[in-house]
C-alpha cells in the first residue's frame, strides 16, 4: 500500500514539514509518487521512518542517523551504545541542575529565609526533604497552626536558627544515650526528653499540646523524612522512632490538659 504525506505525517505524529526535511536531507525519500506527481510512501518507508524516529527519539542527530541506515558497515550497537553513555552524562547534569533548583525552592516551602550557604553552614545535615516539605505544605497550608509555624520560622535569623539547632542537638544526644542504656520508652528519663522535645517545638514554631505532639510522633514511625527532621539519619537506630513515639505518648498520658502550654 501508498501513503500520501498527510496520511503518514497522522499516524506517526509528526509535521509535514518534517517528512519534508527528511527528504530533502535524503534520509527518507517516498519510494512512490502518484499519477500526479505526488509524494507516496511504501511499507519499507515507513519502516526506515519508524527507525529514524526511534533513533531521534534517543536523540541522535540526523547524519549519524543517516551513517547508521546506509552504511551496511556501521555497527548500530557501537553508536547506541556511544548515545547511552551521553544520556547518562546529561542525566547526572540534569540532575544536578534538580538539586540546586531544589535547594531555592526547599527555602520558600520551608519557611526558612537563610541562603543556601547559611543553610549549611546553621543546619549540617539536618535538611528538610523537599518533597515532604512540600507534601506538608499542600496538606496543611490552610490550617492556622500550619501558617503560624511558617510565619514563625520565617522570622527566625540566622542567630535564631543557630540556637535551634544547638537545642536540638543536645536534646538528641541525650535522647540517643537513653536509648542506648535501655531506658524504658515509658520512663521518667523518656518521657521527660519527649516533653522537652515538645516545649522546643512551641517554644520556636507553634503551640503543641500533647494531641498535636502525637500525632507528630506518629509520622516520625510512618515517614521516614519526618525522623530525618528530628535525628538525621547518621544519628539514628533501628527502632529509635518508636521509641520516641511511646516516649511522647506516654508523656501526654502523663500530663492533664491544662499543662499543655
Amino acid at each position: 500500500m501508498s501513503y500520501s504525506v498527510g496520511q503518514v505525517s497522522g499516524f506517526a505524529g509528526i509535521t509535514v514539514r518534517t517528512l519534508h526535511h527528511y527528504d530533502k536531507a535524503g534520509l527518507l525519500s517516498p519510494g512512490d509518487r502518484s499519477p500526479a506527481g505526488y509524494r507516496l510512501y511504501n511499507d519499507a518507508d515507513l519502516s526506515r521512518l519508524q527507525q529514524i524516529l526511534f533513533y531521534r527519539e534517543l536523540g541522535f542527530p540526523l547524519d549519524e542517523i543517516a551513517t547508521i541506515l546506509e552504511d551496511p558497515q556501521a555497527n548500530a550497537l557501537d553508536h547506541l551504545r556511544a548515545r547511552h553513555r551521553l544520556l547518562n552524562d546529561q542525566i547526572s547534569k540534569l540532575q544536578r541542575l534538580v538539586e540546586v533548583a531544589e535547594q531555592a525552592m526547599e527555602v520558600q516551602q520551608t519557611g526558612v529565609e537563610l541562603s543556601p550557604e547559611e543553610r549549611f553552614e546553621v543546619f549540617g545535615e539536618v535538611t528538610f526533604d523537599l518533597t515532604y516539605a512540600t507534601q506538608a505544605h499542600l496538606k496543611w497550608q490552610h490550617r492556622e497552626s500550619y501558617q503560624r509555624s511558617m510565619a514563625r520560622a520565617a522570622e527566625h535569623s540566622k542567630e535564631d536558627w543557630a540556637k535551634i539547632m544547638a537545642e536540638a542537638a543536645d536534646w538528641r544526644l541525650r535522647l540517643t544515650a537513653a536509648f542506648d542504656a535501655g531506658e524504658p520508652a515509658d520512663g521518667e528519663r523518656a518521657m521527660d526528653l519527649a516533653e522537652e522535645h515538645r516545649q522546643h517545638i512551641a517554644r520556636w514554631f507553634t503551640p503543641c499540646p500533647t494531641d498535636v505532639h502525637g500525632r507528630i510522633a506518629d509520622g516520625f514511625v510512618t515517614d521516614p523524612r519526618a525522623f530525618a527532621l528530628a535525628v538525621p539519619p547518621t544519628e539514628q537506630r533501628p527502632g529509635l522512632a518508636p521509641y520516641l513515639r511511646t516516649a511522647v505518648h506516654a508523656n501526654a498520658v502523663r500530663r492533664s490538659p491544662a499543662d499543655d502550654a
